[in-house]
């Protein structure tokens, strides 16, 4: 998904990505930030929506 999709469904999320300087783009996640940052990212964006891999889908 792209910062601006998942701002528009959890805008409780705009603030992870402001503190991390992630423009709120149409490209997916992965092409806007380092390969060793995805994960980090991820997790946060995750624990903020109340998200977890009992919830979410590998890849989805």
């Amino acid at each position: 998904m792209s910062p601006k999709a998942i701002v528009e469904v959890w805008g409780n999320t705009v603030d992870v990505f402001k503190r991390h300087k992630i423009p709120l783009a149409e490209k997916a996640i992965e092409t806007l930030v380092e390969t060793d940052t995805l994960t980090p990212l991820l997790q946060e964006l995750n624990a903020i929506v109340g998200s977890s891999t009992d919830t979410c889908i590998e890849g989805g």
